[in-house]
């Protein structure tokens, strides 16, 4: 099926959607299935259990009402349903839940408040959250002690409740990804925006010293034009932890940070801060960061990965550090990918409507009482890691539209297939 309309966001587990659609699927339900690491409720089952293997939630939690999108972040989860309305379950340490109360975490999804127009894309980073409105407003709310809300200097470090980022009024924002501490996003006209911590040069913005040979701060409080990439035309983008990436209307890959661009065989520590291009890849269409490894998908299908192989994340057999693009083979050989997305250490894609997860697949919990609490986000029911690209078998049969990894839990849009 080809995609008609594009949208991104993420987190440190970058989140990505594309709609598809198509007259013979109107109508079918469309819900969504969490699993992984369960603290703090980040899952929204109602209680803290892990999940070892996706469970379709119930949709009495969305008031019965078709799901469009879903973003993991750290440790708290956003969904976007069809008519517009945001929720949120986890942690809410820093406000990100946008739920306007003084809870620290919540087992089941709340509607976000604050949020009176219809929302059409959603982003959870590590500890802060966004949406944009139908017109193309962005709203953002959660931890801010970086600036990665884009509200201003003045802003309070914790923002509980989705806030217009008013110096964007008159600006169109059509993409948006949140990571650790900093944000990115494209206008309408394929201008490139990002805020928040700049450290190793996520931003793109290249380092500043002051006259006395200090660094000055390296955060930006309100989004900032990516000079580098002026006149280029922006159609994708992503955020990891100390990196971003973005795609432009001719397909080309530009990648900025310094951890990320001294993996690349290409890397020039001087312009690791500002936007470099990767030669050597097909035409691009989405891309997505993730802790400290990179994913691409080109026009035909084929998935490229590269940077940092731990716990096998990259998806190509090995553990090994990988220094150039290379495509992810297995079922992917002969199917075509569709989407992707990138958590801390481990990926998940889509394939002819199946999910498939790699890399890291334990973690570290922060709830429990002996500090360890198990992991399950691969889906496969145990916490071994995966090198391989490995189905995830649902329920019941569906077909996913849409798939988002956070920092130790992943979640899928899933619609009902007939029988």
């Amino acid at each position: 099926m080809r995609k008609n309309s594009v949208l991104i966001g993420g987190g440190l587990g970058y989140c990505y959607k594309r709609w598809m659609s198509s007259s013979s699927s109107e109508g079918r339900k469309r819900s969504a299935a969490v699993w992984g690491n369960g603290d703090y409720g980040r899952l929204g089952y109602g209680n803290l259990d892990s999940m070892w293997r996706p469970k379709l939630m119930n949709s009495s939690s969305f008031h019965n009402s078709n799901l469009k999108s879903i973003s993991c972040g750290g440790a708290h989860t956003l969904f976007l349903t069809e008519t517009g309305r945001v929720y949120a379950t986890g942690l809410n340490d820093f406000g990100q839940l946008g739920v306007s109360n003084n809870t620290t975490y919540c087992m089941e999804p709340l509607e976000v408040s604050g949020l009176k127009k219809e929302i059409v894309q959603i982003s959870a980073g590590y500890h802060h959250s966004c949406a944009i409105t139908v017109d193309g407003e962005l709203y953002t709310w959660g931890k801010n002690s970086n600036g990665q809300l884009g509200l201003g200097k003045k802003a309070e470090n914790v923002v509980p409740v989705p806030t217009k980022v008013e110096c964007l009024s008159g600006i169109n924002i059509k993409m948006v990804a949140l990571a650790s501490e900093h944000s990115i996003a494209v206008t309408d006209g394929g201008q490139a925006l990002s805020w928040g911590g700049g450290g190793s040069g996520r931003l793109g913005h290249g380092h500043q010293s002051s006259l006395l040979g200090f660094f000055r701060s390296s955060s930006e409080y309100t989004p900032r034009h990516i000079k580098k990439l002026e006149g280029v035309k922006v159609k994708n983008i992503a955020a990891g932890l100390l990196h971003s990436a973005c795609i432009d209307e001719n397909g080309s890959v530009y990648i900025f940070g310094e951890k990320a661009v001294d993996k690349l065989a290409f890397g020039d520590a001087n312009n690791a801060t500002t936007p470099s291009m990767i030669g050597k890849l097909p035409y691009s269409q989405e891309v997505a960061c993730g802790g400290y490894h990179t994913c691409v998908i080109t026009s035909g299908g084929e998935l490229y990965t590269w940077g940092s192989n731990e716990n096998g994340c990259l998806g190509n057999g090995s553990i090994d550090v990988l220094h150039i693009p290379e495509r992810v083979e297995g079922p992917f050989l002969r199917s075509p990918v569709e989407k992707v997305s990138c958590g801390w250490k481990h990926t998940a894609a889509i394939s002819e409507g199946n999910v498939f997860t790699w890399g890291w697949g334990g973690s570290h919990g922060t709830f429990s009482e002996d500090g360890l609490s198990s992991g399950g986000q691969l889906g496969h029911g145990d916490d071994f890691d995966y090198v391989n690209p490995t189905l995830v078998a649902f329920e019941k049969k569906m077909k996913a539209l849409e798939v988002s990894c956070g920092f130790n839990h992943t979640g899928a849009i899933l619609e009902s297939v007939d029988a």
